[in-house]
């Protein structure tokens, strides 16, 4: 059995990749990924004070699912969200263990509270007023494939547009010798049930057969991110980009795939 959404928005963000238009030529392969102009996003849905203290990985979240609501012309206050990362954020991680090892009371009460899996979800809820549902969504390596497929049987079963942000950030102090990933990453996407709805069509299909990685383009994108876990949404980025029919398969486990076909944009 398939599942069928319509992609009504797309966000991106990397220190490489500022945002989906900006970015299609590099996609294409046409030009080298232009530097972000600033080493962190700077989401606007985030108040100012809340903006500072937030993480990266809340930035990152915020900034790729505000991208894609504004280009479907959704209010995120009105969707259901699914947010996808294979580690949470790993600074925290790093500074709360070593925290606990040195100076225990000194423990921040702000970056404890930050070290949750679903902080992302807990920011967007409360910063965008939504009362719809908020998930929080791990699966290691395969978390790009295990969000897009969680969001699009929403997206069905409820009959309502939800938006999906899958993200990833560095590593940090001994967790860099166990966790490759070395350069921030952020991909979202507004899917919609229903055809009448302008946007590429993306069916989608779970197999019992090994898993993939990374298709072998853009190779420079794959340089710079090949390790980031949310990166496995280059190859669907890239067919976006491209615009014409494609099938892509991505790993959704050690003998589970997820096959995507992509139509062409309806108007």
């Amino acid at each position: 059995m398939s599942i069928e959404v319509i992609v009504e928005g797309i966000g991106l963000w990397s220190t490489a990749l500022a945002g989906w238009e900006s970015s299609r030529a590099s996609l294409l392969g046409h030009d080298e990924p232009a530097p972000a102009a600033a080493a962190r996003p700077s989401p606007s849905l985030l108040p100012p004070n809340e903006r500072r203290r937030a993480p990266d990985s809340v930035l990152l979240a915020f900034e790729v699912a505000q991208q894609a609501c504004a280009m479907a012309g959704r209010e995120p206050r009105d969707l259901p969200a699914i947010f996808s990362s294979a580690y949470g954020d790993l600074a925290i991680s790093d500074y709360l263990c070593a925290t606990l090892a040195q100076s225990p009371r000194d423990l921040s009460p702000t970056k404890f509270h930050n070290s949750v899996h679903n902080a992302p979800a807990g920011y967007w809820a409360i910063a965008t007023g939504c009362m719809a549902s908020t998930t929080a969504v791990s699966a290691g390596a395969d978390s790009f494939a295990a969000g897009l497929l969680e969001a699009a049987l929403l997206a069905q079963a409820e009959s309502t547009p939800v938006v999906f942000a899958a993200y990833d950030v560095p590593a940090a102090g001994p967790l860099a010798d166990v966790v490759p990933t070395r350069a921030a990453f952020g991909a979202a996407f507004v899917l919609a049930p229903r055809r009448s709805n302008a946007g590429a069509v993306l069916r989608l299909q779970m197999r019992a057969e090994p898993g993939r990685g990374l298709a072998p383009e853009p190779t420079l994108l794959q340089s710079l991110h090949r390790d980031n876990p949310a990166a496995a949404s280059l190859p669907l980025l890239v067919a976006l980009a491209r615009g014409a029919p494609d099938v892509l398969a991505l790993s959704a486990g050690p003998r589970s795939t997820l096959h995507l076909e992509i139509s062409t944009w309806q108007n």
